[in-house]
């Protein structure tokens, strides 16, 4: 690979990085056997960006594939697999090379590769082939599934070398103090905890006074608590001033693999990832062993739901288990492998397909620690929950797409699944992967069936390295048009209806009472915490089940929510803890991700807000007063950003009139922020000062700054320039420039105003310091600056000749627009006064634009158990212990897979409840008119025996103990109070209410919902 493509990759480069993508940009990769799990395969190696993939099979597309092979369809049937899937596969990713071979494997035909994978292989095969690899250095990965059971292997010879354990960034905390002792004792700051595990590595630096530790090496350290850790001997150093950054020193380390032969024979290889299924994975170690030589002896699978081929498999396990020796073997488990081997099931291939793939990657860049060495999965509880109605699943196949699922669930399963009506909000990378498994699985496919979905975003060029439905061509057009366009092409037969739309409280006039009491489910596949909050209220309010999934980098986690069975989503759990202080941003940086987040703010400041206040002003009337009405701190800061926008430079103000105003401004700018500002900080806070305690001021998180002087001739210092300046003409519709050496021409003419520190300013060192002075009354001289903006705004002659402002929205993507370009000079300037390691445009790009790394592995995995879990959904499945939610780190390979929570009760006048639980009145029985207030609270009390106290709709108290509201309709009352129309689509009323009865501390109860 010469040059990556940041736009293409862009995302996942925030996975891997450059040196891993590089590495992998020179792999060249089989992968053999291209039905379900090989095509999955192969599409999330492609979209990686290796040098070559070829796909090889020597098979012809039968009926079986269509239920889980997505690039296949009926027209192939009787066609070469490889051959036929060869186009749509190149297509995903021009940058890698793909080939075919349909032939068989031969030695000659490996030894072209870097890593081979094997799926739908026999016994035989991976023996042979995993010799040969593992003698040659080839890495060998064998994949498989078979029905709801799946297997993964690995063995990258020996030494492999794991450049990056986990791909996370290396930990680094703040120093307060350090001990002479044997061992040293570090405390680090507590502003945050420090991130430091047990027996890492870590280097010094910056330390004052016990300078030693700044030279040594990487030293290793033992954790005490959250704040603190032992190091080495420091008895002997010099006594410790202040100051100090501790950063985590990642280590490469080696792995020895063992042939897949000798492997078979090692338990000890076996990576849980189900600790209720320890002993399943153990037996299904041996079952699929026993299924190579029942394959090999009959020449065919054990037949679907056939009990003497069970009895014949298990006979099998026994006998490997005479070697083996496990204490006790999973024989259900072992007959309902052999029952549903025939099977082939999407979610199954897109899991293990994910995971498989991953390790691809692993292979091929040394980037995060591979699978050592064996992995087993089930999901065997998607069966029917009662033995009896197990043998309902048995149907022979009859030449259909949906046989491969058939053989495991039965004919009338797959008839409930295409009646299901599904909502899935989301058509990204997760949406995408969910629509794919819906197409192949027959969700909604049917008659009465059907599929809703909903996306308000359009195709960017950085999706299409995970969000496998789109490609260039699309790029600018609605993504939930183009993906639901895309799974009909993959089943015709598909009920699908995409839409544009936000899903919020705007647009509950689509997604109304009536659309979700319509609905079997909805599939979160959401990027955001508050619009899954938002969307699991809709479905508790409307009992609706709610499958969820998300991804970060490698790590993935799914959710399952079963009215009155699980608890839900929940609020918003994510805590605000993360938010940086806007003192630090404002004068104590210490880390990148402040300066950036301070360049972010200054953009939004500059040339979006300061904009659209100019444009609020033009048109609305009651600016002024309305943001009086916000104190006199806001008001002023405000309203003088208004009057200097709109007064031009050469009276006072800031609106420019030509390019060399624009370029003069941002000079100024930079002397501003950069000399000025720091100089007063330090006029304040001398770098000597000393606290009240005695102690540095200038010490652990607070870093002590310099002030920088302009240089024409210093890249960075003109690279802020010029992005300030062509910004700044956009927004006032002046043309700008890149050309540097005339940006220098003018540089020469600019006049940088002097600057003399001033001791009347004050310094907040809090936000609780900030915030009170916000709302301290203004002094005299504030008050009278205010009442000489308020006189020039309400000037005629300011209005009629100010023209409208172009207010700019921050977009990271888009290289030549110069806002990337301003953020990361603003960053780097400001880091360099305070001596903060610089960060390059990549990395600013993520922090500052907020991105959230992604691969398709990943969302790949988490569609595939999202599915699992809709299985379970559309089976009606009643025992929480069926249902799983997970958590998983593919870097890794760690996984935790378990039972969902129940929902947490309390109660109410001694009787239990749960967030499942509410009072459903019909305000209108019987087609009469509405119930009145009085109505309502008589019929709570007649059939609940509670007597409503208030009621709140919304954040608005109707009822309160007014009797003259008891004669009025429940909708007149919310009326009355909101002051405003309740929508004509408003089927439900919500009210909370509380009753007389509650005890004391009983913070919630069940909501009324009053069906109008």
């Amino acid at each position: 690979m010469s040059e990556i493509d940041e736009g293409f990759y862009s995302r996942q480069l925030y996975v891997l990085g450059h040196d891993a993508m590089y590495r992998m940009g020179k792999a060249n990769v089989l992968i053999a056997g291209l039905r379900g799990l090989g095509v999955e395969i192969a599409k999330n190696v492609i979209l990686s960006g290796v040098k070559s993939v070829t796909i090889q099979d020597e098979g012809q597309t039968e009926w079986t594939d269509l239920s889980s092979q997505f690039f296949l369809k009926e027209s192939h049937l009787g066609q070469n697999r490889a051959t036929c899937s060869l186009q749509q596969l190149s297509d995903l990713n021009p940058r890698v090379r793909v080939s075919a071979h349909t032939g068989p494997l031969d030695n000659d035909l490996l030894l072209q590769f870097q890593v081979v994978v094997l799926t739908d292989s026999s016994l035989d095969d991976q023996k042979r082939f995993g010799e040969l690899c593992h003698s040659q250095g080839i890495k060998f990965i064998v994949a498989d599934t078979r029905g709801l059971c799946g297997q993964l292997f690995c063995d990258f010879g020996e030494e492999f070398e794991v450049l990056d354990r986990d791909g996370e960034a290396p930990a680094s905390a703040v120093i307060q103090r350090i001990t002479k002792d044997n061992p040293g004792v570090v405390l680090c700051t507590d502003e945050q905890r420090h991130e430091f595990s047990d027996g890492i590595k870590v280097s010094f630096s910056e330390v004052q006074g016990m300078t030693e530790l700044n030279s040594i090496g990487p030293v290793e350290i033992r954790v005490r608590d959250p704040y603190s850790f032992s190091t080495v001997d420091t008895s002997a150093f010099s006594e410790y001033e202040g100051g100090g950054i501790v950063t985590e020193v990642k280590e490469t380390f080696k792995i020895d693999f063992k042939p897949l032969s000798e492997a078979l024979l090692d338990h000890e290889l076996l990576i849980n990832n189900d600790y209720g299924k320890i002993q399943r994975h153990n037996t299904l170690h041996l079952a699929f062993q026993a299924l190579h030589s029942f394959v090999k002896k009959q020449q065919r699978l054990p037949l679907p739901w056939c009990q003497s081929d069970a009895d014949v498999l298990l006979d099998m396990v026994r006998e490997l288990n005479t070697v083996a020796q496990l204490e006790q073997l999973d024989e259900a488990a072992v007959r309902k492998l052999s029952y549903t081997a025939q099977g082939d099931l999407a979610p199954m291939n897109a899991f293990i397909g994910g995971l498989a793939a991953q390790e691809v990657i692993k292979a091929c860049s040394g980037k995060f620690t591979p699978l050592q060495q064996w992995l087993y999965f089930d999901a065997l509880e998607c069966l029917p929950e009662e033995e009896d109605q197990l043998t309902e699943c048995s149907s022979p196949a009859k030449g259909t797409r949906y046989d491969g699922q058939i053989t495991v669930f039965g004919e009338a399963f797959q008839e409930k699944l295409e009646r299901q009506r599904y909502f899935l909000v989301g058509a990204g990378a997760i949406g995408c992967e969910l629509l794919k498994n819906f197409a192949l699985m027959g969700l909604g496919a049917g008659e009465e069936g059907h599929i809703t979905v909903t996306d308000m975003d359009f195709i960017e060029k950085s999706n299409l390295n995970r969000q496998f439905l789109f490609r260039s061509q699309d790029i600018g057009k609605p993504k939930s048009d183009v993906a639901a366009k895309a799974v009909r092409e993959m089943n015709p037969q598909m009920n699908i209806t995409a839409h544009k739309n936000r899903l919020d409280p705007d647009s509950e006039g689509v997604y109304d009472y009536n659309f979700f009491k319509g609905l079997n489910g909805v599939a979160a596949a959401l990027d955001n915490v508050e619009a899954r909050v938002y969307l699991d209220g809709r479905c508790v309010q409307h009992q609706t089940p709610m499958l969820e999934g998300g991804t970060l980098g490698s790590k993935g986690h799914t959710l399952v929510v079963v009215p009155h069975l699980t608890e839900s989503y929940g609020r918003d759990q994510s805590s605000s803890d993360k938010a940086i202080p806007l003192c630090t941003l404002k004068n104590f940086p210490y880390r990148i991700e402040h300066t950036l987040q301070w360049a972010r703010d200054h953009f939004e400041g500059q040339f979006k807000q300061t904009p659209e206040n100019v444009n609020l002003f033009l048109r609305d009337v009651g600016f002024v007063e309305r943001t009086l009405g916000h104190g006199d701190a806001e008001a002023l800061e405000v309203l003088g950003g208004v009057w200097s926008s709109l007064e031009e430079m050469q009276v006072g103000g800031q609106r420019p009139t030509s390019w060399k105003d624009c370029v003069s401004w941002a000079r100024c700018k930079w002397e501003t922020v950069y000399n000025n500002d720091i100089r007063q900080l330090l006029h304040c806070f001398p770098p000597e000062q000393k606290t009240d305690s005695g102690l540095p001021f200038w010490s652990g998180s607070k870093r002590c700054p310099h002030p920088l002087t302009f240089d024409p001739n210093n890249t960075t210092h003109v690279e802020y320039v010029v992005a300030a300046a062509n910004l700044y003409a956009q927004i006032y519709g002046v043309n700008g420039t890149r050309d540097f050496a005339s940006i220098r021409e003018i540089l020469e003419t600019v006049s940088v105003p002097p600057f003399t520190p001033k001791s009347s300013v004050k310094i907040h060192l809090t936000d609780k310091e900030m915030k009170e002075d916000k709302t301290k009354d203004s002094d005299d001289a504030e008050k009278a600056r205010l009442e000489e903006l308020k006189g020039k705004l309400a000037s005629p002659s300011l209005k009629s000749s100010a023209m409208q402002m172009n207010p700019i929205d921050f977009e990271k993507d888009d290289d030549s627009n110069f806002h990337m370009d301003y953020i990361v000079a603003a960053s780097n300037l400001r880091a360099e006064n305070y001596d903060i390691p610089a960060a390059d445009r990549h990395q600013s790009k993520r922090i500052a634009g907020r991105i959230i790394p992604a691969i398709a592995t990943t969302t790949a995995a988490v569609a595939g158990l999202m599915c699992l879990e809709l299985y379970k959904l559309v089976q009606g499945h009643q025992k929480l212990s069926s249902y799983r939610t997970s958590y998983f780190i593919l870097a890794v390979q760690y996984f935790v897979l378990a039972q969902p929570r129940r929902p947490q009760t309390f109660q109410v006048a001694g009787k239990k409840y749960t967030l499942w639980d509410d009072f459903l009145v019909e305000g209108r029985r019987g087609g009469q008119q509405e119930m009145t207030l009085g109505d309502l609270v008589e019929y709570i009390k007649e059939n609940y025996s509670l007597t409503i106290c208030s009621l709140l709709y919304g954040p608005s108290l109707i009822y309160s103990g007014q009797k003259d509201r008891l004669k009025l309709s429940v909708s007149d009352v919310v009326k009355m109070v909101t002051k405003k129309e309740i929508p004509p689509y408003k089927k439900m009323l919500d009210l909370m209410p509380s009753f007389v009865e509650e005890e004391e501390d009983c913070e919630v109860a069940p909501p009324i919902r009053y069906l109008l």
